[in-house]
């Protein structure tokens, strides 16, 4: 019986692979490897950033937030939409004003090149952990395929992505990128009908029966610091993780950078909102039609195995591994943007500089494709250790989110003042860093509010030392 699907998800694995890798002749210089040469549409753009913001940890983590709780967690969501006017009144017209690779280059404008490394560096670590994660997601559905281990597991996925990414840059992520979104929302449109079909009464019944155990709920208004999803910590938190994630990591503003002009970027922006709302609400949907299935059963084991193991389990051969496959196509959507944004930090805003650009465009991008391998070994290796940090979908936010706030609070303090130079910057950088520290280990406030508390403390603090911090003059 698993022939067939076998079959299904080994000739996509192959298909993308091909795919992604016939891009490699386009590669001529570090804009065309990180930047696809900004080329590509607003269309594809928004559906990459789609891809880059929910991976795998959306499609296997969300529906057991339904199956155990509600609808809760679309609260976020509607601070995503309030943090995409945000970036695109604030960052947008900064990062287009000029031709910057990356998003620190912006700080290094701004500041100095010591911020920059300093903003990079937070990037490079926490995109490496979160990413890590990630990975062993995938792992999960592959051992549920293969019955591997999770090393054989890790290994694989990332084996594959590291091909085609290697060969080709951000022009192939991109349209792979567009490729997967349409496949994993495919595979989740396929399992909803299917669910339906399986229920005695179908969705009539799915609501009656969500709705008398109060599953259905959406907005909750009460205050709360220590409750994840309240109305007002997924509009403000959700705008402020939303606001660092997309306005100063490497791995959306890469995309951003990437359209022909500021213009088509917003449109990318603000267009890929939707296609987020409604992709929350089909794998909280699923979550709810899994429960009212097992008829409010508890989850045996890792909750994070619900949807993939019915999938396996309960869909048809053929079906089956077309969901699969389409789990396994938002990995790759997603490790492939991973691997490529950390080269890009790592070649542009360290080598690049530390050698003086004195080398040649094929020098730079030579070693582009050698920092794309050495961050698929790193991720390999965190991944490995990823098992022991609980719920995927919620580590790999909360992990982001310890030194997401560190970042925007900087990011805001370059762009929305004028006084504070260099030092006050690090100043402020290290002030956050500390009471994040503080906030993650001896406070039970969620993640949802993290961002929002570091990125204050470290624009205060910072704008307040530019009182007291005496800055060397810059050079114009």
């Amino acid at each position: 019986m698993r022939t067939i699907d076998l079959a299904v998800i080994l000739a996509y694995l192959a298909a993308v692979t091909w795919f992604g890798a016939r891009f490699r002749q386009s590669q001529k210089s570090l804009k065309d490897y990180f930047l696809g040469g900004r080329s590509a549409p607003w269309w594809a753009i928004a559906l990459s950033i789609v891809s880059a913001e929910t991976s795998t940890l959306t499609i296997i983590g969300t529906p057991p937030l339904a199956y155990r709780g509600s609808l809760v967690f679309l609260q976020v969501v509607f601070g995503y939409l309030l943090a995409r006017i945000v970036i695109s009144a604030i960052f947008l017209p900064q990062y287009f004003e000029g031709q910057l690779l990356t998003a620190y280059a912006l700080m290094e404008r701004r500041f100095g090149p010591h911020i920059r490394k300093v903003t990079a560096g937070i990037f490079l670590i926490t995109r490496a952990l979160a990413e890590g994660v990630r990975v062993f997601a995938v792992s999960i559905v592959i051992s549920i395929i293969l019955h591997t281990g999770g090393m054989a597991s890790i290994f694989l996925i990332i084996f594959l992505t590291l091909f085609y990414t290697f060969e080709g840059g951000m022009t192939a992520v991109i349209w792979t990128d567009v490729i997967q979104m349409i496949m994993y929302v495919l595979g989740a449109g396929v399992s909803f009908v299917i669910l339906a079909g399986k229920i005695p009464g179908g969705l009539p019944h799915v609501l009656d029966a969500a709705g008398a155990a109060g599953k259905l709920q959406v907005f909750d208004f009460h205050w709360s610091w220590t409750a994840p999803y309240t109305f007002w910590a997924g509009l403000i938190g959700g705008c402020f993780l939303t606001t660092a994630s997309h306005g100063t990591d490497q791995l959306v503003v890469q995309r951003l950078l990437s359209a022909k002009n500021e213009r088509q970027s917003r449109l990318a922006l603000l267009s890929s909102w939707l296609v987020i709302f409604v992709q929350f609400s089909l794998f909280l949907t699923i979550g709810i039609m899994l429960w009212v299935l097992r008829e409010g059963k508890p989850i045996q084991g890792a909750p994070d195995r619900l949807y993939p193991a019915f999938i396996w389990e309960a869909l048809p051969v053929g079906i089956a591994g077309l969901a699969m496959a389409a789990i396994l196509a938002a990995a790759m959507a997603n490790l492939s943007a991973a691997l490529n944004s950390l080269a890009s930090a790592t070649v542009v805003d360290f080598y690049q500089p530390l050698t003086q650009s004195r080398h040649s465009p094929e020098h730079y991008l030579r070693v582009s494709r050698l920092s794309t391998v050495f961050w698929g070994a790193v991720l390999a290796a965190i991944a490995l250790l990823a098992s022991q940090w609980g719920s995927v979908l919620e580590s790999g936010l909360s992990i982001a989110s310890v030194t997401l706030g560190i970042l925007l609070g900087v990011f805001l303090l370059g762009v929305l003042t004028k006084r504070p130079g260099e030092r006050a910057a690090i100043t402020g950088v290290v002030a956050g860093a500390i009471v994040m520290v503080f906030v993650k280990f001896a406070t039970k406030i969620p993640f949802t509010w993290w961002v929002l508390i570091g990125s204050s403390a470290t624009f205060s603090v910072g704008y307040l030392a530019s009182f007291a911090v005496q800055e060397r003059k810059r050079n114009s």
